[in-house]
């Protein structure tokens, strides 16, 4: 599954796809806060973290995990706060830009 595009590379698609009929969550490859930012923008409900719970978990168990948790919240609000948007409702499609992926 080497060639299988990545998750953020068909959020939106997805998302056009259901047309409002069920939320679209994201997991996989969300490592900061500008990815959350990202995934929101492209339509995402939420997104789920995973490996960087595990990783928070063996640096420092749940305190490494509440560090991580407050760093990710922190990039987005600063990605956010340089994107002019104050409330998550403000995240919009508008505020990335994709470049086109090739097709295999």
């Amino acid at each position: 599954i080497d060639t299988a595009p990545a998750t953020i590379d068909v959020l939106e698609e997805v998302c056009h796809a259901v047309a409002g009929r069920v939320e679209v969550y994201l997991d996989g490859g969300v490592r900061r806060g500008t990815d959350v930012f990202k995934a929101l923008a492209l339509g995402a409900t939420a997104v789920f973290l995973g490996r960087p719970v595990l990783w928070a978990l063996s640096y420092n168990g749940e305190d490494g995990v509440v560090e991580m948790l407050d760093m990710i919240n922190e990039e987005l609000r600063l990605t956010m706060a340089l994107a002019g948007c104050v409330n998550i409702s403000d995240i919009s499609r508008n505020h990335v830009r994709m470049l086109a992926q090739p097709r295999l």
